[in-house]
């Protein structure tokens, strides 16, 4: 399902946010060539702890629910991406948000707040119960066509369809399958930057159960 199918908001659903943050993470540029965008480019994306109850093991942007205590979805972005990946909030440069993504299967209704990081800070997992992994993305290789594809969820005789991405870890020990939101939210996003290049839509990503 893409982002300009996806249902209205259920009725109740609670206010969050996740941050976008682009930057230059690191000294190691991509190996792939992406004509939109330099090869140094990456954003910052995290794992979720496979002991959550709510998306375990997913790929996601920083973020979570918009506490009474914050100041809108903005300072929720920041406060999240401070907890959960240990960056400083001073180095971030808030660029704007999105429009609101509804979330029916977890009853959410959520701003993606598009950020660049002036000044990196180190980034790690804080805390093992919430995240197993913190890492960079080169947006080069998620543009790549080659590791570009769709994943397919069947439910109760319904079936949703996805953007999704595969990418390789940092030490290329592994790989990552960055789908549902997170990969809905960064299709949409390049697509509207002009960034995207051709890509095979009838490739499927198979999804462990």
């Amino acid at each position: 399902m893409f982002a300009r199918d996806m249902p209205p908001a259920e009725p109740g659903s609670r206010a969050a946010a996740v941050l976008i943050l682009f930057g230059v993470l690191d000294d190691r540029p991509s190996a792939a060539s992406a004509g939109a965008v330099s090869r140094d480019l990456d954003v910052l994306l995290l794992s979720r702890a496979t002991t959550l109850r709510s998306h375990p093991g997913q790929v996601a942007f920083p973020g979570g629910r918009v506490d009474d205590g914050d100041e809108g979805p903005v300072a929720a972005a920041l406060r999240e991406a401070r907890e959960e990946t240990g960056l400083d909030p001073a180095g971030v440069d808030v660029l704007g948000t999105l429009a609101e993504v509804p979330l029916d299967y977890s009853r959410h209704l959520v701003t993606p707040v598009l950020a660049w990081w002036r000044q990196p800070s180190p980034v790690r997992v804080v805390d093992v119960a919430e995240s197993a992994d913190v890492f960079r993305a080169p947006v080069a290789d998620l543009l790549d066509p080659a590791n570009r594809g769709v994943t397919v969820v069947r439910r109760d005789g319904q079936e949703w369809r996805g953007p999704a991405f595969l990418l390789p870890s940092p030490g290329g020990d592994r790989t990552h399958l960055v789908w549902g939101f997170t990969g809905i939210v960064l299709d949409t996003l390049f697509t509207r930057l002009g960034w995207t290049e051709p890509w095979d839509r009838g490739r499927e990503f198979p999804l462990e159960p």
